[in-house]
Parts: C-alpha cells; sequence; structure tokens
C-alpha cells in the first residue's frame, strides 16, 4: 500500500521519528507497529521496511503540522 495511503493515520511520535531519522536501515520496533496499525507493511525484519519512494514522500511531502 503506498505511503500516503496510511501516512495519516501513523501515530503522531512515529511521523516525528521517521522525520528525524531520514532513510535510516533499521526502525524501531514502536515505529514499526504504529506503521502495521496504520495500515502500512507488515515487515518480518526491522530493515527494508519503507521504499526510497516512501522516504521522499515523508522528506519532502509529509506536512510538519498533522
Amino acid at each position: 500500500m503506498e505511503i500516503y495511503m496510511w501516512w495519516l493515520d501513523l501515530h503522531l511520535d512515529s511521523k516525528e521519528w521517521l522525520r528525524e531519522n531520514l532513510r535510516v536501515e533499521e526502525l524501531p520496533l514502536q515505529v514499526l507497529q504504529h506503521i502495521a496499525e496504520a495500515g502500512g507493511p507488515h515487515p518480518d525484519k526491522v530493515s527494508g521496511v519503507l521504499t526510497s519512494d516512501d522516504w521522499d514522500f515523508i522528506q519532502t511531502q509529509s506536512e510538519f503540522v498533522d
């Protein structure tokens, strides 16, 4: 599912963490859980969850006031 489909439902703490830690290889368990709860990918591992397009969206398209 495309990030814009679940981004609005993502927990604010996880949005902030993702914005502050752009393009990290591994995501914390809590962020992974919030992504899954919002309807995003359900990963088997903590790396490679978000695509480069997802990171581009987080960096350029997401609003800081959600």
